[in-house]
């Protein structure tokens, strides 16, 4: 998908493509992430559908939970919750800066010939 270091670097429209492409993964990615935290606050903590995307939401964005949460189930779930939101927040960050540290990482490296 990208250019090898003996090759001129992508022109700018390939690289807004490729930077929309990877975005648009990224999104991808989140949406998902946020599937699993809404389903997962309706049916095992019991929150109403829009308290459930409220509280995924936060958890996904950093900010932290907004219900008080009383079963153990719903704790540990939280909790999972929390550290994969972690995970997802360092793989959507790293799918996007791919194609901008590439191009970077190419200019310097290109043979001038």
């Amino acid at each position: 998908m990208f250019e090898h270091k003996h090759q001129k670097v992508a022109p700018v429209h390939v690289f807004i493509k490729r930077l929309v492409l990877y975005i648009g993964v990224a999104i991808v990615l989140i949406l998902a992430a946020l599937c699993i935290g809404i389903i997962g606050y309706r049916y095992v903590a019991g929150l109403t559908w829009i308290d459930a995307l409220l509280n995924a939401s936060m958890i996904l964005g950093g900010m932290g939970p907004v219900d008080k949460l009383t079963q153990p189930a719903a704790k540990i779930f939280a909790s999972a919750y929390a550290l994969f939101s972690g995970l997802i927040f360092i793989a959507v960050m790293s799918i996007i800066l791919t194609p901008i540290v590439h191009r970077i990482l190419h200019k310097f490296h290109v043979d001038e010939e």
